[in-house]
């Protein structure tokens, strides 16, 4: 009798288990949906800044953009250019063109030009310190855009305020949908680039959110934005070889990887919508809206409002030269789906809000 009561027991004691480990699993996978569906909802309404400095008058600003192959950083100096012509100023954009070199003599253009302001968009504040450093030594103001972890005023650097994201919740926003999407049982392989302090941030993110629900990182690949077009059509291939259908899902810190895979996966046979199921962490580029709305070797891109940005930055330029405080806003970031891609700019291929910000920027500026 007595080995049967502890028979018994220890049944209880499994079944116990057995329930809690599916509770948590539950909750889990309530806390993923409850993540997705807060960013993956209407903006429509502005909960940004209403009062600042009226234009100030006869600025000229460069914009150095990174790479104007990548949709981020064109969608941005888009912005930048439509918010320029708004507020009354000149603008200069000069193309990086992907390298650290580009960049560099980028920045030099830029110096030699003796603008009131800079905007560096998409480059490392670190790579490109020499610069920076000489900029604040002759007194131009200086926004950027993704060039740094940080959100706002990036101390010891003279740079007025860095816009984004919050790029710890993009990262947590694709990695959930991912774990939502695998049915609590991710396997996926991250693509990253170390060249920017900014990807790893949000890859690291990305793995440690996987991790902590109980997915599986099969592998954590650093190779450059810059060479996508190039390496990610052989990198596919050789992952698909080593991993075959472990592989459920692929997130990367940009869309501009998943650009060059689809042919890779359909010479393997995989449809548009199978897997490995690619999902972005950024930015919300016209390609990458093309194939969510397509179904074609792209489910989500976590996107950013790279028009509204834009004008941002320029909103922040003008509070430098006022030497105001920065606007301390923070855009939102949208998980765009096929589900919701027909509202806030989906059928032009972009995240642009629905809330009027281009009047409310207008109001502030006085025109």
């Amino acid at each position: 009798m007595k080995r049967i009561a502890l028979t018994l027991a220890a049944a209880a004691l499994a079944v116990t288990a057995t329930q809690s480990t599916g509770s948590l699993a539950q909750d889990k996978m309530m806390e993923a949906e409850k993540v997705v569906q807060k960013y993956a909802s209407r903006q429509d309404t502005w909960d940004g800044p209403t009062t600042g400095p009226k234009a100030a008058e006869g600025k000229t600003i460069v914009v150095l953009a990174a790479d104007l192959k990548n949709g981020g950083v064109l969608g941005v100096t888009t912005g930048i250019e439509e918010a320029v012509e708004a507020i009354g100023w000149d603008v200069r954009v000069i193309d990086g063109a992907g390298s650290v070199s580009g960049r560099q003599a980028a920045f030099s253009q830029a110096l030699a030009l003796k603008p009131d302001g800079i905007v560096i968009n998409g480059a490392d504040i670190l790579e490109q310190k020499a610069g920076v450093e000489q900029a604040q030594a002759a007194g131009i103001k200086m926004v950027s855009w993704h060039a740094a972890p940080v959100i706002g005023p990036v101390e010891g650097t003279g740079v007025f305020a860095n816009v984004t994201t919050d790029a710890m919740e993009v990262s947590r926003a694709a990695a959930n949908w991912a774990f939502k999407d695998a049915g609590g049982k991710p396997a996926v392989v991250i693509f990253t680039d170390s060249t920017y302090s900014i990807a790893i941030a949000k890859a690291d993110r990305m793995k440690e959110v996987i991790e902590d629900l109980g997915g599986t990182v099969l592998e954590y690949v650093d190779t450059p934005i810059a060479d996508t077009s190039t390496r990610m059509p052989q990198l596919t291939t050789t992952l698909l070889q080593r991993y075959g259908e472990k592989w459920t899902h692929s997130l990367a810190i940009n869309d501009l990887y998943f650009d060059f895979m689809g042919p890779s996966l359909a010479s393997a046979g995989i449809k548009g919508d199978g897997a490995p199921i690619n999902v972005a962490a950024g930015d919300g580029s016209e390609s990458a809206y093309q194939r969510v709305r397509a179904q074609q070797y792209q489910a989500v891109t976590v996107a950013e409002p790279l028009n509204l940005q834009g004008w941002q930055l320029v909103d922040e330029l003008n509070r430098a030269f006022a030497d105001e405080k920065w606007s301390s806003y923070v855009s939102p970031l949208h998980v765009v789906t096929p589900d919701n891609i027909a509202y806030d700019g989906g059928p032009d291929n972009r995240f642009d809000p629905d809330n009027g910000y281009r009047d409310e920027y207008k109001k502030i500026w006085g025109k």
